[in-house]
């Protein structure tokens, strides 16, 4: 752990770009660069294979402000703050991460979680070495193995000044085309590099070959993250109805008002373009008069769900939803254009979707928003509040990126759909937390995911797996949630298929790997909870590997268990 007797304080000078975009200048104590309020929404760098290989070196940063807060980003060798990773099935990745974290503090947030033997042992594979400086690679949403170097986040761990180190893994034939991401997942610290921006999008080419309305279409890559408030003591704006007094949670965030308004827990920000509390001034996202983009979305958020929606004027507008999780949704055979207008997209923490938007025609401008999400009695606040004005010019930039006009149609699945596949058990699972003063509603808390008949523990590698299930099977697991916040369940390696949701049926053509568990309201003669079929056939999920709530407090606070798939 690298250590420091004083703290930098970075300057930002802004300046104009030739984009019409106001970036911090980076220096050279100032790795992670970002855009002011109202800059115009530029594009990730996009890193693509080839020949069947994608070579990356990325170095993750963090820097230390003056309000406090500590900004985090990974850059490519050529300086790129979160490219995008773009690969077809069958690419070979080579990424060699450098961990150039600086430790900022010597308080408590530099504890480590770690096996009895991590202090001595110096290999990056087993050390399990857990702090605030400590970093790793998730690949969120592939199906491959979870074994060091590849997508093992148990044991692997990279400290600062050592050498690079080297991801190699194959994306799988199978893998099916879409939106995934990466980002750091070192227990106890994930929510603070999440938070502070460490995290980017990956691809997997080939979606117009799984679902030909999109053939041709211009695409989009957004990145929605969330921060600590810029203004956390602004009142609200006037434009806002008076709400009751607001009050906080135990993480000092802003809890749920119920209103729609109030201030956020959270700031969020669009391709690193800050939208804050209290005017949310929009980013700018330009397009040419009634063009049809592809729009590809992750919620890089640590704690923020989102809730999007498109308005002409007030008028909400269709959106074309196509993949959900990097999954097209025609995965089980539909029809080969399969389209599934919403006019809005909830996507929690974690979650992808990519779906076909229309721009406005010449005229006023539309706008990109969030609506406000009901978490719960528990929950943070998130409110209704503006992300993007759409403007709409004949001259506008064309995106990097299109999809192929006459695509060759993807291979059909080797296995049976999922929804046809008789379960060989049925597991019970849920959410729980527990105050550890019940007589102090602010006292810290202890967050659990326990499998029904075993006692309520906060996760411990150490402790073993928590379920044991054969590769080559597949099994439903009935997931509830006892709190009274909402939820939001994941787990690596492999997608499922959502089966119930609050006990009624649900008849959905796609996987996923991750979706809301609703929260208890103290008055329901049951708990409620989402029935989902866990797909272990691939033989990629041979080995030990997380579920968890994908709200990172609740992940660092002890909401994960542990899973070995054996062969």
């Amino acid at each position: 752990m690298i250590k420091r007797s004083f703290l930098l304080v970075v300057a930002c000078l802004c300046i104009a770009l030739s984009r019409g975009v106001l970036l911090c200048a980076q220096t050279a104590t100032d790795p992670c660069p970002r855009p002011s309020p109202g800059s115009r929404v530029l594009e990730p760098e996009d890193l693509r294979s080839h020949e069947g290989v994608l070579k990356v070196e990325l170095t993750v940063h963090n820097e230390k402000l003056a309000d406090g807060t500590t900004r985090y980003c990974y850059t490519d060798e050529n300086g790129k703050e979160s490219p995008n990773l773009r690969v077809s099935p069958g690419d070979l990745v080579i990424l060699d991460l450098k961990n150039d974290l600086r430790d900022f503090s010597s308080g408590p947030s530099t504890t480590s979680h770690h096996h009895e033997h991590a202090e001595t042992d110096s290999n990056s594979c087993t050390s399990a070495m857990m702090t605030a400086v400590s970093t790793n690679l998730h690949f969120h949403g592939l199906t491959i193995p979870p074994v060091c170097h590849q997508d093992d986040v148990l044991k692997t761990s990279v400290q600062p000044g050592e050498p690079p180190f080297e991801y190699r893994f194959r994306i799988p034939e199978s893998q099916p085309p879409g939106l995934y991401w990466y980002h750091p997942h070192i227990h106890g610290f994930t929510k603070q590099q999440v938070l502070g921006g460490a995290s980017g999008a990956l691809i997997v080419e080939g979606i117009e070959r799984a679902d030909s309305a999109v053939a041709g279409l211009p695409e989009r890559v957004f990145v929605i993250r969330d921060q600590d408030l810029i203004n956390p003591n602004a009142p609200p704006s006037k434009s806002e109805p008076v709400i009751p007094k607001m009050l906080f949670d135990r993480d000092g965030d802003a809890a749920n008002t119920g209103t729609g308004f109030g201030k956020p827990a959270k700031d969020i920000s669009i391709n690193f373009v800050p939208v804050p509390y209290p005017d949310y001034p929009p980013a700018v996202i330009e397009m040419k008069p009634g063009e049809q983009q592809l729009w590809r979305v992750v919620n890089a958020s640590g704690i923020t769900y989102l809730n999007l929606e498109v308005l002409f004027g007030h008028t909400p507008q269709r959106l074309g939803l196509v993949a959900l999780d990097g999954v097209p949704l025609n995965e089980d055979g539909l029809a080969h254009d399969f389209v599934d207008w919403q006019m809005h997209l909830g996507i929690p923490p974690g979650a992808r979707m990519e779906f076909i938007v229309t721009g406005p025609p010449a005229g006023p401008p539309a706008l990109l928003v969030t609506r406000t999400v009901d978490t719960g009695a528990g929950g943070e606040n998130d409110p209704n509040r503006a992300i993007a004005t759409i403007v709409t010019t004949n001259d506008a930039p064309e995106p990097q990126s299109s999809l192929s006009t006459s695509p060759a149609p993807v291979a059909a699945p080797q296995l049976p759909w999922l929804g046809s596949v008789t379960p060989v058990r049925t597991r019970r699972l849920y959410f729980s937390e527990k105050l550890l003063d019940p007589s102090n509603p602010n006292s810290a808390t202890e967050f659990y995911v326990t499998v029904d008949g075993q006692k309520p523990e906060q996760f411990d590698p150490k402790s073993g797996p928590n379920i044991v299930a054969k590769q080559g099977t597949v099994e439903d697991w009935i997931i509830e949630n006892r709190s009274n916040e909402l939820h939001a369940f994941h787990i690596h390696q492999l997608h499922f298929l959502l089966l119930d949701y609050r006990g009624r049926a649900v008849n959905e053509p796609f996987l996923r790997d991750t979706v809301n568990v609703p929260y208890y309201d103290g008055k329901a003669l049951e708990y409620p909870s989402v029935r989902v079929r866990m797909d272990f056939r691939d033989p990629n999920t041979v080995g030990e590997f997380v579920y968890h709530c994908h709200l990172l407090e609740h992940e660092d606070g002890g909401m994960m268990g542990l899973i070995r798939v054996e062969p």
